[in-house]
């Protein structure tokens, strides 16, 4: 039951994309409105069952709550920024090699050996990277790649949020733990907005649906469902399930606003989604 309850929060998570489609404010803003809408619908639960946990909680814990929270508001602007420049299929699958950074991450900061396979995973997820980012540059251009490098970046700081986590979800709540990470991830990027001089509101009733659209399926019923599962399932399934999510994007992409992959981007795709299932069979 506990892994069909993964899989239906890989389909929540992989909704992200679709509604960002939909939208027509600003990624920044589409972040705020996402991360805002689900603290606020959390807040709730936290402070009339978790009241005790968060008196309890000291300032080391809080602060890694907070910069995981920081570090998944710019993976969710950098991915959603992505969407305005590349196919549904090419972002999503090169924001899912999370798990991938996450071991280069362990290799520069913390020296970690590496076998001969989790080196082959990750020069094959570099290989299928490319090939979707020659396609995207031969079919549109520099846009394309400019939205391929946003969601690489949104890779990045997705595996910074998930290695903080990893800490954090040790001594805290799932409930406490996601409501801390979207309040500062709602904080980063309200203050980048403010300082960009982007307005808040005025964007129409679209994009306050769409948020409150994100906030419940793909951050209540998406990610936090990954934060609960990680105790009860080993991180291996969790990653190798969260490999659905760009074939359940591009099927709702194709048949939404008829996006067609390309055969090179299906080829770099299936490349990457072959390494990250190979890496996360060696650790397992």
């Amino acid at each position: 039951m506990k892994r069909l309850i993964v899989i239906l929060g890989v389909l929540g998570a992989s909704l992200s994309s679709i509604f960002v489609r939909l939208s027509t404010a600003p990624s920044l803003i589409l972040v705020l409105y996402r991360v805002g809408m689900a603290t606020l619908l959390l807040a709730p639960v936290v402070f009339v069952r978790h009241r005790e946990e968060l008196r309890r909680l000291n300032a080391g814990e809080v602060g890694l709550c907070l910069a995981s929270g920081g570090a998944l508001g710019l993976h969710f602007a950098t991915y959603f920024e992505s969407l305005r420049f590349t196919s549904i299929a090419a972002s999503v699958v090169l924001v899912d090699t999370e798990v991938l950074f996450v071991a280069i991450i362990s290799i520069l900061l913390f020296r970690k050996k590496l076998g001969k396979q989790a080196w082959l995973a990750i020069f094959l997820a570099l290989g299928g990277s490319a090939i979707i980012a020659m396609a995207d540059t031969a079919g549109s251009g520099t846009d394309a790649l400019r939205g391929d490098l946003l969601a690489l970046c949104g890779a990045f700081f997705v595996a910074v949020y998930t290695m903080i986590g990893s800490v954090c979800r040790r001594s805290v709540s799932t409930n406490v733990y996601t409501f801390l990470v979207y309040l500062a991830a709602s904080f980063t990027v309200l203050v980048i907005a403010v300082v960009g001089g982007q307005p808040i509101t005025g964007y129409g009733s679209v994009n306050y649906l769409t948020g409150l659209g994100m906030a419940v399926f793909c951050t209540l019923m998406g990610h936090s469902v990954f934060s609960w599962c990680l105790k009860y399932l080993p991180p291996a399934f969790v990653s190798t399930a969260k490999l659905l999510e760009p074939l359940f994007a591009s099927i709702m992409g194709l048949i939404l606003f008829g996006e067609v992959p390309g055969v090179l981007t299906v080829a770099g795709g299936l490349i990457i989604i072959f390494a990250v299932i190979l890496y996360s069979r060696v650790e397992e």
